[in-house]
């Protein structure tokens, strides 16, 4: 599985101190509030569960599932839930967590899905962030790392639903998906 990786963009190392520096921040920021983390799944899982362990803060958990990919390596543009919360998020804080933002359209999606039920706040953060991809506007509040427009496995990101136990991000040789 590790040939299949031509560079690796993050360490676990470097993962692990990025999550423990966003968990100082989100606790200190909403010190004394409910706070409700919403995963995004099925990529999200690996940075929540890691991210939930450096709280400081009591927290709630709940999940979405969002379909944008298909089995490619480019969004299809077409946004569906697959799984939806499981408990109303009116009047609670709500922050989001993504593995990945790339083009914006399926946060879009998500951020504007949410607002309708009314939180007391809605937020986002996200491990991964490609600027340079950007189609759609979208603001994320807790950012890990910024990263070039590379095709990434690993740390929950998948191809084909493989290479999310990698424990690093690395860069997918283009022989395997192209």
């Amino acid at each position: 599985m590790y040939e299949d990786v031509s560079e690796v963009l993050l360490t676990e190392e470097q993962i692990q101190q990025r999550v423990r520096e966003l968990a100082e921040q989100i606790s200190a920021d909403y010190r004394g509030k409910d706070l409700l983390l919403v995963c995004i799944l099925k990529g999200g899982v690996l940075f929540l569960t890691d991210l939930m362990r450096q709280l400081d803060i009591p927290h709630a958990v709940d999940f979405m599932a969002i379909s944008s990919y298909g089995a490619g390596t480019e969004s299809s543009g077409v946004v569906r839930i697959l799984m939806d919360l499981n408990t109303s998020i009116e009047g609670k804080n709500v922050l989001i967590v993504e593995d990945i933002v790339d083009t914006g359209h399926t946060l879009d999606y998500i951020l504007r899905n949410l607002s309708t039920r009314r939180p007391a706040s809605l937020k986002v953060c996200a491990l991964l962030n490609k600027p340079s991809r950007r189609q759609v506007d979208v603001p994320i509040h807790y950012v890990g790392f910024d990263i070039p427009n590379k095709f990434v496995i690993g740390y929950g990101l998948d191809f084909g639903e493989k290479y999310r136990n990698l424990p690093f991000v690395g860069v997918l040789k283009p022989e395997f998906y192209r």
